[in-house]
């Protein structure tokens, strides 16, 4: 029976990435050319993170931060939020007016136009529709250890954090999610989500 939902998934994760690609692709080459006219520098951003297996992969996603950023702020954030520590500003746990994102950037965050290359991702069979999210290399060493069964299928471009809390929730918390999700896993589910998630890009409440 789970290899025959892994078979069905599979098959969905192809038809609607390319059927999303073909729709969007407009859209798409509009931000790119908004990006690089906004500062000169790449449209997309390339990054590793973390896959199946823990296998590394590279993820594609539309630039939202200035080009030679540092990432300190994030990371202590990150290691603060897993001790247990509550980092929400203004109901968000994204970093409050952060200097390294772009103006393009704040909209693309907002809508979750910049997540849309890494439908590419899921086309190459690196990543899924829906699963957990594809986490950085640094960050996932330092989830703690009863949180590596994320890491037993593909990530997702979207999943269950996305559609009940986005942004509200901080970083332990979206693990908890993660392995909600692994446990009442089905094709039922994944349909839900990717449902809920169409209300969520309409209403992108919790966005920064």
């Amino acid at each position: 029976m789970r290899a025959f939902e892994g078979g069905v998934r599979r098959v969905i994760d192809i038809i609607g990435a390319t059927v999303l690609l073909v729709l969007t692709l407009p859209v798409l080459l509009l931000v790119a050319l908004w990006i690089r006219l906004d500062d000169g520098g790449p449209a997309l951003y390339r990054q590793q993170r973390v896959g199946l297996n823990g296998r590394l992969f590279t993820l594609y996603k539309f630039r939202s931060m200035r080009l030679g950023c540092d990432d300190a702020a994030h990371r202590l954030q990150i290691a603060a939020e897993l001790r247990g520590e509550d980092t929400s500003r203004g109901g968000s746990t994204k970093l409050e007016a952060d200097p390294r994102v772009t103006p393009p950037g704040r909209f693309l965050r907002r809508t979750s136009i910049d997540e849309f290359p890494q439908l590419l991702n899921v086309l190459r069979g690196e990543m899924s529709l829906v699963g957990p999210r594809p986490s950085l290399e640094w960050e996932a060493a330092m989830f703690p250890p009863q949180f590596s069964e994320r890491f037993s299928v593909r990530p997702g471009l979207t999943g269950l954090w996305q559609v009940t809390s986005r942004s509200t929730v901080g970083t332990l918390e979206m693990l908890q999610l993660d392995l909600e999700y692994l446990h009442k896993r089905r094709l039922t589910l994944d349909l839900w989500i990717l449902a809920s998630t169409v209300l969520v890009l309409i209403r992108p409440q919790g966005a920064r």
